[in-house]
């Protein structure tokens, strides 16, 4: 398979693992958001990942991903996936899929990939916390508006990153060199079983490892801590984390960053040859 395939293919296995607490899976829908617009946000989105296979810019891959993901009557399905998971096929195709190739790729982004990932935004609706009171020209949820405060104060999009990453998990991947995704990825690889409960099992350790950003951001972080403290007590056992799944639903807990890095970890993972 080639990288974009493997990373569509991540998309599909990651909403396929079940169970995956307050989450879509194979087994439960939210209200608004169900299992069939995650697997036509995989594939929509495929236009994109090939730009960043053969390629492109971060932000032009990225804008391009998100309006294909887009095109579902769900709404934002992926969006936090394809920004781990754009970087990691650059890196895959132009120098090598690991945290020294990610933080290449990361480190030449450019003011004109930040304004790429600024547009994403007038693409789909995405929970984000306010800006800093010094920076509220700087709201992503401006879009495109915003667009000449990047250009003015010549902030690249590895800038903006580094900006969110002390408040958002997926900023802080970027910034770091992805750990949690190769982490994550190399469990992944060790596990054993069908792929699908490797991931269910990836999701449960990463979230009872770090409260979730998008949890945070819906309930503060109190819910958050309690969420991963949770999923900590269920540990790897599906059958708990089933009633857990079915709790979280009730709640409106959805730990949805812990998802687009179990995503970009089963990239990796399928990458570096995990049996399907």
């Amino acid at each position: 398979m080639t990288p974009t395939e493997h990373a569509q293919l991540a998309l599909l296995l990651e909403v396929a693992g079940t169970p995956k607490p307050g989450n879509v899976d194979r087994h439960r829908d939210l209200a608004d958001l169900r299992f069939e617009h995650f697997l036509a946000g995989s594939v929509g989105a495929g236009e994109g990942l090939r730009l960043a296979e053969s390629g492109a810019p971060v932000g032009e891959a990225f804008e391009t991903a998100v309006a294909g993901m887009s095109q579902q009557e769900g709404g934002n399905t992926q969006f936090g996936c394809l920004l781990l998971l754009v970087p990691l096929v650059k890196a895959d195709c132009e120098t090598d899929l690991s945290p020294a190739g990610v933080e290449s790729v990361v480190e030449s982004t450019t003011v004109a990939d930040a304004a790429g990932f600024y547009r994403a935004f007038e693409h789909v609706d995405v929970a984000v916390d306010d800006p800093p009171e010094n920076a509220p020209d700087l709201d992503v949820r401006r879009g495109a508006d915003a667009v000449p405060t990047l250009e003015s104060r010549g902030l690249t999009l590895a800038d903006v990153m580094e900006s969110s990453a002390d408040r958002d998990t997926n900023a802080r991947e970027w910034v770091d060199g992805f750990p949690r995704t190769f982490e994550t990825a190399e469990s992944i690889l060790a596990d054993e079983g069908p792929i699908l409960d490797r991931a269910a099992r990836a999701f449960l350790d990463l979230l009872a490892d770090e409260p979730d950003t998008l949890v945070a951001t819906q309930h503060g972080e109190e819910v958050a801590r309690e969420a991963s403290a949770r999923a900590a007590e269920v540990g790897h056992d599906l059958d708990a984390a089933e009633e857990l799944a079915e709790t979280f639903v009730a709640e409106g807990i959805n730990p949805g960053t812990t998802a687009d890095q179990t995503a970009s970890a089963l990239y990796v993972a399928l990458r570096r040859g995990v049996p399907l």
